[in-house]
């Protein structure tokens, strides 16, 4: 019985060790100094104050763009990073920014407004004063009564599509319950190859389309007739409102009126009046400025150099999107993932950390017409997703790590369809499921820049985070500012990459990657 007992103990021991050498290698002493450097002596909260308080709205080739991208540049030269650079990717256009903004109603007494310049749209000429017209109006001949009455008017519209606010009863601020993170573990592959269901007829975004044409219609017809500022009912509710753009950026665009996205209870105050009778008088001032000197569009790029003779020049990725919208200072959208991805970079070079492969930043600008910064990136250093036309540097690329859903903790991470990552993920992330970071789903997200790797065959991921008020507050808003950050998640985050960064750095053999995609004419 001993021997028996003393073999059957031998062959698990052997057991063991196969089953430990089949899983994916986890440095723990690595993992034990980022830990330490990234929660305990974190600088994450002083990365995104300079790139939100100091540095301001970082609209697509704004000034302030501008100043955070010199910034990052210097913070990068500083810590002893290589081949720092503002890099072009290609043409964007017009830079644009808000220089002085004050609306206010006077009549039937004073009240501030709580508003904001639409993007790319031209300021007042000085102060406006002006009795508020409501143009009753839902196609274009219904315009032909105001002829003649709006040149140098503020103006509004009314029409059956407009909705009072109701009170919201659920919470503005979520995390992923164990259940929710639990339905996307187990999801599902895509098949390879499966066509989407087509789409049903949805005469409700027929009829939201079809009115959308004509509002820009009517739009232009109130530019012709020369009104002194459009007043435009803005998404939100609680004195927030979600901001967008009023003009296109191209060089050639055509001229528009002034226009101001306005926070839904003062919109809908000024057309209860209007509606009831009641004259409304409104005085206003906006001063906006454009910058076409120079309308290519740059991304900030970084690195620490590989050491390994043979791997030194293949190269891991990270980054994140470095332009915002207007209205807020662009906090979680997305100084949030810009700052955590900093900050991994900053947490590797602090604990002296000499990677085999070389590792990457890039801070992205003008994803938010489309994800320019990174598809020119990628278009110009790895290829074409129009044709699949490759460069040989693609193959050097193992992995790119993204980060742009908010403020929320890393929970885990997309593999993008891509079942060989999974396995080495779940390993990745054993030593933060005590953070509450153990989630590995197969399948896919969307929207954020490791799309452009991934149509050109690298492989890009995007990290599962918690919701918290992104979608409900701060995507897009007045209220994307600093104070909706949360320290503990974004030191949390930038740990995380940290590691994932370190380990992909590390590993023997590449990322294992998906059949290469098919060629795709519109290039996304």
């Amino acid at each position: 019985m001993k021997m028996i007992k003393r073999f059957t103990t031998t062959i698990f021991a052997i057991g063991f060790c196969f089953t430990a050498l089949a899983q994916e290698a986890v440095d723990m002493a690595a993992v034990q100094k980022i830990r330490k450097e990234g929660l305990e002596n974190s600088k994450v909260m002083d990365l995104a104050f300079q790139m939100t308080d100091v540095a301001g709205p970082r609209l697509s080739n704004s000034p302030g763009l501008k100043r955070a991208q010199e910034w990052a540049m210097k913070q990068f030269n500083e810590w002893g990073l290589k081949n720092v650079q503002l890099e072009a990717w290609g043409t964007f256009g017009k830079g644009w920014q808000v220089d002085k903004y004050y609306a206010a109603t006077t009549t039937p007494y004073y009240r501030p407004i709580i508003a904001s310049p639409k993007a790319w749209t031209p300021g007042t000429n000085g102060v406006i004063k002006s009795e508020i017209v409501l143009i009753k109006a839902d196609s274009l001949p219904q315009m032909d009564q105001y002829k003649g009455k709006l040149a140098g008017k503020i103006v509004m519209f009314d029409n059956s599509s407009i909705r009072m606010l109701e009170n919201s009863y659920k919470a503005d601020v979520k995390r992923y319950t164990e259940e929710e993170l639990d339905k996307m573990a187990k999801a599902q592959a895509p098949t390879p190859g499966a066509q989407a269901p087509a789409r049903a007829a949805n005469p409700a975004m027929a009829a939201m389309m079809k009115m959308r044409a004509a509002r820009m219609e009517m739009t232009k017809r109130i530019q012709e007739e020369k009104a002194g500022l459009i007043l435009t009912y803005a998404r939100g509710s609680y004195g927030t409102f979600f901001t967008s753009n009023g003009a296109s950026y191209a060089l050639d665009a055509p001229a528009v009126s002034p226009e101001l996205e306005v926070s839904s209870e003062d919109f809908l105050r000024i057309l209860r009046l209007l509606r009831a009778g009641q004259k409304v008088e409104m005085e206003a001032e906006i001063k906006t400025s454009f910058y076409d000197q120079d309308p290519k569009g740059y991304n900030v790029i970084a690195e620490i150099p590989g050491t390994d003779k043979k791997l030194k020049d293949e190269v891991v990725m990270l980054g994140g999107h470095y332009d915002s919208w207007h209205a807020g200072t662009g906090a979680t959208d997305n100084a949030a993932g810009s700052a955590v991805m900093m900050e991994a970079m900053r947490i590797l070079k602090t604990i002296g950390f000499k990677p085999k492969r070389t590792i990457r930043i890039a801070l992205w600008s003008s994803e938010e017409q489309g994800l320019h910064g990174s598809r020119g990136y990628v278009a110009k250093h790895f290829g074409d997703p129009k044709t699949m036309q490759l460069t040989a540097d693609q193959k050097k690329v193992t992995a790119y790590y993204n980060l742009d859903n908010g403020t929320g903790a890393i929970r885990g991470i997309y593999a993008q369809g891509n079942a060989g990552v999974a396995p080495i993920f779940q390993e990745w992330l054993k030593p933060f499921n005590d953070i509450e970071a153990k989630t590995v789903t197969i399948g896919n997200t969307g929207g954020t820049d490791h799309l452009a790797f991934h149509a050109v065959g690298i492989p890009g991921f995007q990290f599962i985070q918690d919701p918290m008020d992104y979608d409900t507050r701060t995507h897009h808003s007045n209220m994307d500012t600093y104070d909706r950050l949360v320290a503990q998640d974004l030191q949390r985050s930038a740990t995380i990459v940290a590691a994932f960064v370190y380990h992909t750095s590390e590993r023997a053999a590449p990322m294992p990657r998906v059949e290469l995609p098919k060629p795709n004419p519109a290039g996304r």
